[in-house]
């Protein structure tokens, strides 16, 4: 009887060895040792570092082990060559690839490998996709040998907070989501027309004004009982048909923002994630919030600006800024504020879907392009971009704008981040500026996943395979020119998400798919096996409580 135990324990344990492994996303190289048992985490096992700077890895792991698994490793600093039920975040500078980390699993230890503190982080969130999807002690990892390193350097995702307002709370577990997926970028829109979302001192009104809006409409655009309203954007005027329209809301106030306390709370979390956050801040164009606060600052001057209540282009209201040099003073000492919060190196000022009817009405507009030698609007734009250029500059940073501000003329030193389509992008790449791929069609999340949606989106379609099958880097570009193409990022533009479930929801899995294409090797995408690693991610996001659609169980 006892023979036929130990065989059936040492089935049990071969089983977990051999059992396959479900990494998203895809590392460059990895080798199952099948003969060889696991490694298995109990109460005894060590938690040890050569280098102080694995700090914020060591704590990032012990708190994804409290939060799923209840309990937390034993740490130390002291070196023991002969010690074993040991986990080792080695610094090892003879690793000439500054972003490769190397992972090995036997039954005696786990080893992390690296040259930096940011690829050993890297090699933690391996590690974590190794860990069992069940709460049986001991965790079992099956024995393996990992090399990997990032593909693309630009790797992000974005979240907008003016549409719907999520907490700081909420902001720190969404980082964690782009932690645990590699991601290394995490763009924050922070300002639209529908709400201003961060604490400027000096200008007190943006967020006690503009941080608000009174309603917000129902349904999809242009919600429930504005169907009868007709929209005409022409060339020298927008038309709104009746004239005396007015638009139907829930009433229903919506508001909320960040204090600059809160804002470096948020900014320390990620850079312990080695995540980068680039801030935005709309202009010319998608600036109702400000306006209503400080409507000076407008080409009517004289108008009653409101926060928006209504999704959609807000080209059909007046929402672009005077291009004067009382405005862009304004923007400075903003802008002053923001960057002193935000230790990045870019800041992204927007650029997006200006109207270029409301400088065309605008007297003050035409005299300042008189007065500037400008013909156009568009070049209009591209002035106003290129002073607020000049002013980051000044301090030390690079503006991103989206593709629209190529309009006119590319300011001299800008990324873009091309959203309509990979024109943008690579019309800027063959200027030899960075370019950031953001195309709608595939890399909006707020969008549909299937054809007949779970709950409200976007009325668009971006399915799963869609976004596995995006490739950044466009074929119409050279070697030298390819260079250029810094990465890529998703978007969740909020219109139609309005709780923490339901980011999740619209996230998951499209995050994997978007990991996977930005960091692992082009040859290693393959959809069928992607397919078969999200089961296991899935039990995942169970553990973890992540909402998403069981609509992929199905297949």
């Amino acid at each position: 009887m006892k023979k036929i135990i130990f065989l059936f324990l040492v089935l049990i344990s071969f089983k977990v060895s051999a059992q396959e492994i479900n990494i998203i996303p895809q590392p460059v190289q990895l080798k199952t040792n099948p003969n060889e048992l696991p490694f298995k985490i109990d109460s005894t096992t060590v938690l040890y570092s050569n280098d102080s700077s694995a700090t914020a890895s060591i704590e990032f792991l012990q708190n994804y082990l409290s939060l799923n698994y209840k309990f937390k490793l034993k740490t130390t600093r002291i070196p023991d060559i002969n010690r074993t039920n040991a986990i080792n975040l080695i610094t090892n500078e003879k690793i000439a690839n500054q972003k490769e980390y190397t992972l090995t699993v036997t039954n005696k230890s786990i080893i992390i490998g690296a040259t930096s503190d940011t690829a050993i982080f890297q090699g933690i969130q391996t590690l974590i996709q190794l860990l069992p999807t069940s709460k049986h002690f001991p965790l079992q990892i099956p024995a393996v040998s990992i090399t990997d390193y990032p593909r693309l350097d630009y790797r992000g995702m974005h979240l907008d907070v003016s549409r719907h307002f999520f907490d700081v709370a909420f902001v720190k577990q969404y980082i964690d989501y782009l932690a645990l997926h590699k991601m290394n970028y995490f763009h924050w829109h922070l300002t639209d027309d529908h709400g201003w979302r961060i604490e400027i001192k000096k200008y007190p009104k943006l967020t006690e004004i503009g941080a608000w809006r009174n309603g917000s409409i129902i349904g999809l655009w242009p919600g429930k009982g504005n169907e009868n309203i007709k929209y005409q954007v022409l060339p020298n005027e927008i038309k709104i048909t009746p004239k005396d329209a007015v638009i139907r809301t829930d009433h229903i106030l919506h508001g909320g923002f960040y204090t600059q306390e809160q804002i470096k709370e948020v900014v320390d979390y990620a850079a312990k994630r080695y995540i980068t956050i680039i801030p935005e801040i709309e202009m010319p164009a998608h600036s109702m919030a400000l306006l209503a606060a400080y409507p000076e600052l407008g080409t009517e001057s004289n108008k009653k600006y409101t926060v928006a209540e209504t999704w959609g282009m807000m080209n059909k209201y007046n929402n672009v800024l005077q291009a004067s040099d009382t405005t862009f003073k304004f923007l400075e000492n903003v802008l002053t504020e923001v960057l002193d919060l935000f230790p990045s190196p870019y800041i992204h000022i927007g650029g997006d879907e200006a109207a270029k009817v409301w400088w065309k009405q605008s007297a003050v507009s035409q005299q300042i392009m008189k007065a500037n030698g400008l013909k156009t609007e568009s070049e209009l734009q591209s002035y106003f971009i290129r002073r607020m250029e000049k002013f980051v500059n000044s301090k030390g940073k690079t503006i991103i704008g989206w593709n629209e501000i190529l309009q006119g003329g590319l300011a001299p030193n800008a990324v873009v981040m091309s959203w309509q389509g990979e024109k943008g992008g690579i019309e800027a790449a063959r200027q030899n500026h960075k370019a950031i791929m953001t195309p709608e069609n595939t890399m909006y999340f707020n969008h549909r996943q299937f054809v007949k949606e779970d709950s409200l989106a976007a009325n668009k379609f971006s399915p799963l395979i869609d976004v596995y099958n995006y490739e950044p880097i466009p074929t119409e570009l050279n070697a030298e020119q390819a260079k250029y193409i810094w990465g890529a990022q998703g978007c969740l533009w909020t219109e139609y998400i309005t709780t923490p479930a339901k980011v999740q929801y619209q996230l998951f899995p499209r995050l994997d798919a978007l990991s996977e294409i930005l960091w692992s090797p082009k040859d290693k995408r393959n959809y069928p096996d992607f397919q078969k690693r999200l089961k296991t991610q899935f039990k995942r996001y169970d553990l973890m409580g992540i909402t998403y659609s069981k609509r992929y169980l199905e297949n």
